[in-house]
């Protein structure tokens, strides 16, 4: 399984998930410290936690690839 932080915003790290050619992106809450600083750490651990169950879901068939999208139809034809 391969984790990308894309960004993070306040309380939210947006995370990319591959896994078995399967890749899925979403948000994950972010850990923060009592006195309200970002977690780096925490995060990380916290994205891991997630990850694995991605990591099941996508065994389960439950998260895949959206299929690919048909071109629009063009104007006359």
């Amino acid at each position: 399984m391969k984790t990308t932080i894309n960004s993070v915003t306040g309380s939210t790290a947006n995370v990319t998930f591959e896994h078995a050619g399967i890749t899925h992106t979403r948000d994950v809450n972010a850990c923060l410290t009592a006195k309200g600083k970002y977690d780096a750490a925490a995060t990380e651990a916290r994205i891991a936690d997630v990850a694995r169950g991605v990591e099941v879901k996508i065994a389960a068939g439950a998260i895949t690839n959206a299929p690919p999208q048909e071109p629009a139809p063009t104007e006359g034809k």
